[in-house]
């Protein structure tokens, strides 16, 4: 199979990456992983060093952060043509990567089904976590955001494609719904697919809880 890098982006999550990398150990052993970490002060980044002896992991330091520029730096320090973006609050739960191969032989990303986690409780599904439903959907558009919808926090790229076309840094946040707008205004497509899958856990801070807690 061929290998995969990873890039997670980290600050002080340490009461997740935990179970981010365990999952990673469970579904893709063989992964690299690169953690770029924005300024942690708490122990996240000794979590990873404990996982080290089972999967590969680096970790790169960013001081001027935006979501798009941790992205972009992480594919600067992964040396595999796959590239999976994962949240440092996510839980790999199912995952075929032969299917995704398939997927980015035809399309510039593949993201996955997020079951969002609310203090250990599986929620239902609303405000965007509606968007994560049981259907294949090709250049997804939210009618609750009004434009397209891509979520970084669980897609697979190729290396060729986010050095062709790097994640916007100019953004605080979202900066997957204005890749996916530049890939289908230049003609690509990409595609959410149900059969790959994360636990997503609530965080205080976390734009996507909106409305929960």
């Amino acid at each position: 199979m061929d290998k995969l890098s990873v890039i997670i982006r980290n600050r002080n999550e340490a009461d997740y990456i935990g179970f981010t990398l365990q999952s990673i150990c469970d579904f893709i052993p063989k992964s690299e992983v690169v953690v770029v970490d924005n300024n942690s002060n708490d122990e996240s980044l000794n979590i990873v060093n404990l996982f080290s002896d089972r999967i590969e992991t680096k970790i790169i330091n960013i001081d001027n952060y935006s979501p798009g520029r941790a992205i972009n730096l992480g594919v600067n320090n992964c040396t595999n043509e796959y590239i999976l973006v994962l949240s440092a609050h996510c839980q790999i739960t199912l995952l075929d990567m032969n299917l995704v191969f398939d997927y980015l032989k035809k399309y510039k990303v593949v993201f996955g089904q997020q079951t969002p986690i609310y203090r250990g409780k599986k929620i239902s599904k609303r405000y965007i976590w509606s968007h994560f439903g049981e259907e294949e959907v090709v250049n997804m558009y939210s009618t609750i955001e009004n434009r397209f919808f891509l979520h970084n926090a669980f897609a697979f790229y190729t290396m060729s494609t986010l050095i062709e076309t790097p994640m916007p840094e100019k953004y605080s946040g979202k900066e997957d719904r204005y890749w996916a707008k530049d890939i289908v205004e230049g003609g690509g497509n990409y595609i959410y697919s149900p059969y790959i899958k994360v636990n997503h856990f609530y965080t205080k801070n976390g734009a996507t809880w909106k409305g929960l807690g």
